[in-house]
Parts: structure tokens; sequence; C-alpha cells
């Protein structure tokens, strides 16, 4: 069995990152005639057109689609081999990190670690990966996604993580809710509708059993799966939503009509973490990218409405 081109390999992340031949002849240093004709290669070897044309586009077919992450991971594996005994220059790599994160992580800090990137890793690109019925440590050991920002949970024993931060639930209602003008009892929060947020549609949570062991239950009128909708839901409504404390004082400071309360139920604290696979622990980049999440974490962990931001982390060095 002839040996496979691997310069094919990288054509095809070429075309399959820029969606056109023009643009993957530019990357490549080609000319386009010269890349269509590896594109014809490439169809040959896989056995699939790979692109196929739609009006003046070219549109990916399922399996290149499929194939995209693979053949990605595949060519950075790859150029890894050979930067492994340089120094990297983090200022003019191209790099793209798949992460699957939490809307507390995103809602406090998306926008200084954006900050940090654009100064000390400037090509860089994060893809937010949305959470799937999927095996969190598979799609690690994978390689779909780089690094998972979740709440604590058992991963696969050789699964990096470190711990980022805590928080807990609040209770969060429109300002002038009704729930605000007597003393807020577990039989008071069921009292009034909530909403449920769970990208995978639960509509029961930490808070379902905490009241069920007081012999309460509560009517979950509506299941969003982004945080967000939840709380715009609650603008002109009566419904009620238990938020992370993090999140909820994020909505807060950003000038949204809504009025925190101490939940009559405590829950647990949640701890935070950042998880990756260890094919990654030595890579320049990606540490680059976890010490820099760490930092940020380890910072003021909320801001607090009407007070002073925290302030952005330098970037962690590449050691």
């Amino acid at each position: 069995m002839a040996r496979p081109d691997l310069n094919l390999l990288l054509a095809l992340d070429a075309l399959l990152e820029e969606g056109s031949v023009v643009g993957a002849a530019r990357r490549m240093h080609l000319s386009p005639p010269a890349m269509s004709r590896t594109l014809g290669r490439i169809r040959e070897a896989l056995g699939d057109p790979v692109f196929v044309q739609v009006g003046r586009r070219l549109v990916p077919t399922p399996r290149a689609l499929a194939l995209r992450e693979r053949v990605h991971l595949a060519v950075e594996q790859a150029a890894r081999v050979f930067e492994s005994g340089a120094e990297i220059d983090l200022k003019s790599l191209e790099r793209r990190f798949n992460v699957r994160a939490t809307d507390e992580f995103v809602s406090i800090h998306l926008g200084h670690l954006l900050g940090a990137m654009a100064t000390e890793m400037p090509r860089a690109m994060l893809r937010f990966s949305p959470e799937e019925d999927d095996v969190d440590e598979e799609a690690l050991r994978s390689g779909r996604i780089d690094l998972f920002i979740s709440a604590s949970r058992k991963l696969g024993p050789e699964i990096r993580v470190q711990s980022l931060f805590t928080t807990t639930f609040v209770g969060v209602a429109r300002a002038r809710h009704p729930i605000f003008e007597d003393e807020i009892t577990p039989e008071r929060l069921v009292r009034w509708e909530h909403i449920s947020v769970s990208r995978r549609g639960k509509a029961v949570g930490p808070v379902d059993a905490a009241l069920e062991a007081q012999g309460l239950r509560r009517h979950v009128a509506l299941v969003v799966p982004s945080p967000y909708t939840a709380l715009f839901a609650l603008q002109d409504s009566d419904l009620l939503l238990p938020l992370p404390r993090h999140l909820a004082r994020s909505a807060l400071a950003a000038g949204l009509g809504i009025r925190l309360f101490e939940l009559p139920t405590p829950l647990e604290t949640v701890l935070l973490t950042q998880a990756w696979h260890p094919r990654l622990d030595e890579d320049p980049a990606h540490r680059w990218l976890r010490d820099t999440i760490h930092a940020l974490c380890s910072q003021d962990e909320a801001p607090v409405p009407g007070g002073r931001r925290a302030e952005r982390p330098r970037a962690g060095r590449v050691r």
C-alpha cells in the first residue's frame, strides 16, 4: 500500500479553513490552478468530492465537515513535532483553541482573556464549542475540544484538572417583583413559577433537591439553554431564576432591571475547574492559555455592582 502524501493533509486543512481554492492557494503559497489540481488529488485520495459548487461558493461535503477537526488536529500535532526544540513566538503563532466553557466564566473573564490574547497571542482564535450529548473526557481525548471549563466533575484518570474558582447560587427576579414585599421563605419561593437554565433541556436541578428535603416543590414554567435568554425573560414576568452568584452579579452590573436575593434553601458551593488532555501539558501556547485563565480567575472573582472592576492580570509566561 502506497504511503499517503502528507502535503495533501496540509492542503486539505487550508481548504477547510479558507473555504475557497483562491484563499487556500494564497495560504499555501501556490497558484490557484496548482491548488485546483491538489484538490483533485485530495478528492481521488478520499473518494469524496470534498467540496461542491453552490452558486459561486464552494461548500464542504458532509465527509469534509466530519474530517475538519481531525485534519486540523493532525496538522497542529505535526507542527509541534518540529517546534518542540525551538522557542515559540506566540505573537506570530496561528492557533485555534476549541474551548467548552460555562457561562459563568464567559460572562466574567472572556473580555479580559481576549484582551490578553490580543497582546500576547494576536493571531490565535478562540472557538467556543457547544455542549453536546457526548462524553466530555472523550471530547478531550479525541481533540474535539482543547480545554474544558466547567463545574467540577469526575473525568478520566489521565485528564489534567486545575481548580479555578468557586461560586454559589442566588435568586434573581425583576426589580419590582412582589417576592420582595415580605421575607423570602421557602414557601414563598415556590409560590411563583421558575425558569430553569439547561443546555440539555433539564427542568430539575439542585434547587429542586433542596426544596424536596423541606417537602416543597417548585413549578418550572420555562426551560432555556442560555442564562441570557432567562435574564431577559424576567423583565416582564414574575418568573424567578436561580443563577450562579458570579453570573447574576455580572448581569446586575450590566444594568439589567433585576434584583438578587439569597435563596432560603442554601445550596452547596460549586467549584469551577479547567481540564485538558496530558498531550497538551508541554504545548507552550496551550500552557499560556490555561495559565492566563488561572491568573484571571485568581483575581477578584466577580465584579461588584457599582464598584471597581478587577484589573486585567498580566498574561502568563511561556516557560
